[in-house]
């Protein structure tokens, strides 16, 4: 039977499960720094699997969520045994000598939550779901794992019946997110028996928002020969900006209000892959330390829409996680009898960087690079090709991380 994991979405095909609940309950975690645990190994995971689909499509728009993947992946290792568990957990990231597994679900949860408290002043839908064949029986094990530490409904439907199951999920996800999230499945067609789902949906709100009456339709330099128009946002005020010593790139950070940070990246021309091979921790917490408020910064940016869907059985073999896919792999902690076997990873995500646009002169001229003019007023066109980084400044979780290179 199969399994499927999206968006992170898995499809299992008939397996089995174990518990950690009583291993829970006598770890020594201290319960306030759960989620700092987590924020080293989900970030450069986060920035591993990001590399490897920019390489894949380097011509092409990327927008992921690296937390929904790393979460539901890490749901999906409850219902694995041995080898699998481990190649599973250490293709995350996750050191199996110094982080036991209970600690890493229970930071899996108290981050869900952080996350969760987050969406009181962010616009912010986060969830899990379990839809299993109603012919299946469910070790109670796996199911109690499920809700405890990921708060994941698991939802009995009629796979033989894939149109009615399909509807039926669609419907789930899209009223979880308030009809942000819609078609889910729009695309499948090869019903599984068990589909695990992890869904996102984000929107922040500037804490100084653009005027919308200063968009305007400005050139957008795809590359040395191909010029678009998009509709340009504007602003002009104290930012923080930095035009980095050691990469070549500038970079703005904007802030969403309450826990949203955003990182606007414009690598210099025919740099884009010198500066997305150097993403790491260690240029995030530099970038974060060296960013200063100018003096003032007339800020250019695109109103633009990005989405991305992915398979991603292939890049997670190139991380280490091959074995999943395999008749080797043990997802025996998931059903009374049968065997399991996993078909497909699958995200989908979806950016629109569509707040208010603010008023700039007719007269203004935007070019594709930074100039600064005399009276200290620094002005950054995003009129190239550029990276987004959303996170969570709070628990520094990689909400989404985006690459735009033309408009669609």
């Amino acid at each position: 039977m199969l399994l499927v994991l999206y968006t992170c979405l898995l499809w299992l095909s008939t397996s089995g499960l174990w518990t950690i609940q009583a291993e829970h309950s006598s770890a020594d975690v201290n319960a306030k720094n759960h989620h700092r645990g987590l924020a080293p190994a989900n970030v450069d995971f986060a920035f591993s699997l990001y590399k490897h689909l920019v390489a894949l499509t380097p011509d092409k728009n990327i927008f992921i969520s690296p937390v929904s993947i790393s979460m539901a992946l890490a749901m999906l290792s409850l219902g694995t045994w041995g080898h699998t568990r481990t190649q599973l957990l250490q293709g995350l990231g996750f050191n199996l000598t110094e982080m036991a597994e209970a600690e890493i679900h229970q930071s899996f949860q108290h981050l869900h939550h952080l996350l969760e408290e987050s969406a009181t002043s962010l616009e912010m839908t986060m969830g899990n779901a379990l839809f299993f064949d109603h012919s299946l029986e469910l070790l109670e094990t796996f199911l109690t794992d499920m809700r405890h530490f990921y708060d994941s409904e698991a939802l009995a439907t009629d796979f033989q019946e894939w149109d009615r199951a399909s509807r039926q999920i669609n419907e789930y996800v899209q009223n979880k997110t308030q009809g942000k999230i819609v078609n889910l499945f729009s695309e499948l067609n090869s019903p599984a028996n068990l589909i695990l789902i992890n869904y996102i949906f984000f929107k922040g709100t500037w804490t100084q928002p653009f005027d919308p009456n200063s968009t305007r339709e400005e050139n957008f330099y795809v590359n040395e020969t191909t010029v678009m128009k998009v509709p340009m946002m504007f602003q002009s005020r104290p930012l923080r900006y930095l035009r980095d010593s050691e990469l070549p790139c500038q970079l703005l950070q904007l802030n969403y209000v309450g826990n949203g940070t955003i990182f606007f990246i414009l690598p210099d021309q025919g740099k884009m892959d010198t500066v997305i091979n150097a993403l790491s921790r260690d240029t995030i917490q530099r970038w974060s330390n060296s960013l200063n408020i100018s003096s003032r910064v007339n800020l250019y940016i695109p109103k633009v829409s990005i989405s991305g869907a992915y398979d991603l059985r292939h890049v997670l073999a190139e991380l280490g996680i091959g074995d999943l896919f395999t008749s080797n792999a043990d997802f025996s902690g998931i059903i009374q009898e049968g065997q399991l076997r996993l078909s497909k990873v699958v995200h989908k995500a979806v950016l629109q960087l569509d707040e208010e646009g603010v008023q700039a002169s007719a007269s203004r001229v935007v070019t594709p690079y930074l100039t600064s003019s005399q009276s200290f007023t620094i002005n950054v066109s995003f009129n190239r090709p550029f990276l987004i980084l959303v996170f969570d400044h709070f628990t520094w979780s990689s909400l989404f991380l985006g690459k735009f290179v033309k408009p669609t």
